[in-house]
């Protein structure tokens, strides 16, 4: 019976110096006003302030920064933001990768879809320029009729339609000038698109093989 009662007796004598030990922890910390508080449990002076935990023997065992764990908080929400950025990326990437490979069944399709698009680019290019040859007929039309006026000396003013229409031929010109100095531009990103459509479908379908 002693045996029994000693042996149980060791048996718990850890788990009572884990909890001795567990109700000797202190909180410490130093609060606003520069002075220390101590707690058993973390005092309310010490909220939003770095508290140190002590052990029974007054040593610090692990502290509290309420901005370090504010900042790995944060942290993680980058990390987590990244990574479903990333995933995103990845998903639109993979997309594209089996769109690309439904457009496509070889290289000579991609190099036709080029021709295509650069034909009808140039159609497009040849209506702009069209319109602007046009237009500058017509303005050549109300010049002429401006300089039978000017050389009457003042003797009779430009009607204002003239003026007006002469002044409306500047804005349409300005437009498809402007129009067909974007669409030359075009033609490096068309190229440039056909060129990356190439280069991956060559990834694509070689690491496939």
């Amino acid at each position: 019976m002693l045996k029994t009662t000693m042996l149980a007796a060791l048996m718990m004598a850890p788990l009572v110096a884990q909890a001795q030990s567990a109700s000797q922890i202190t909180y410490r910390c130093t609060g606003t006003d520069g002075k220390r508080y101590y707690g058993s449990t973390i005092p309310m002076k010490c909220v939003g302030r770095v508290v140190e935990q002590l052990n029974a023997q007054g040593l610090v065992v692990r502290r509290i920064d309420p901005d370090g764990e504010e900042k790995e908080r944060e942290a993680k929400a980058a990390a987590a933001a990244k990574a479903k950025e990333e995933e995103a990326a990845t998903r639109e990437e993979n997309r594209r990768n089996r769109a690309l490979l439904a457009t496509y069944t070889s290289e000579r399709d991609i190099d036709d879809s080029r021709a295509r698009a650069l034909a009808d680019h140039r159609s497009a290019v040849q209506d702009v320029e069209t319109k602007i040859d046009a237009l500058k007929k017509r303005r050549a039309g109300y010049d002429k009729e401006l300089e039978f006026y000017k050389d009457k000396k003042g003797k009779s003013q430009p009607p204002a339609k003239l003026l007006d229409d002469i002044n409306g031929i500047e804005v349409d010109l300005k437009v498809q000038e402007e129009l067909l100095a974007t669409k030359k531009k075009e033609v490096d990103g068309i190229n440039a698109r056909y060129d990356q459509d190439k280069k991956r479908y060559l990834q694509l379908t070689r690491s496939s093989r």
